[in-house]
């Protein structure tokens, strides 16, 4: 099992950081190229560049009120990729990159996520 991970290209997971502008403010993003590759994906399939795409995200974050303090943005990019796959997989994020994600119906892709009870 393991070998299926670890002889992966190491470049994959070689961090890389990246300098935007998030809210007019210069700031620094360190991830890994793997996470990078999907954030390119996702924002092509928009029109959007990275820096684009991470700051309509923070944007949208910041808007919603679940943007703070104490939040990680990494983490929530880190997460958001993984999402992004696991959606593509479960057949709810259409794999043809040519269709916009802004043009799908939010609930339709989140009605088979299932949600942890509290």
């Amino acid at each position: 099992m393991c070998q299926i991970f670890i002889d992966a290209d190491p470049a994959l997971y070689a961090s890389r950081s990246r300098s935007i502008r998030l809210r007019g403010v210069a700031t620094s993003l360190r991830l890994e190229n793997l996470f990078w590759r999907v954030l390119e994906e996702i924002g092509a399939r928009d029109g959007l560049s990275v820096p684009q795409l991470l700051g309509r995200l923070h944007d949208e974050l910041e808007s919603s009120g679940r943007l703070d303090e104490a939040m990680n943005f990494t983490s929530f990019l880190r997460v958001s990729c993984m999402r992004y796959l696991q959606l593509q997989l479960a057949g709810r994020i259409p794999p043809d990159a040519l269709l916009p994600l802004g043009s799908l119906d939010p609930a339709w892709v989140l009605a088979a996520e299932r949600r942890p009870s509290a």
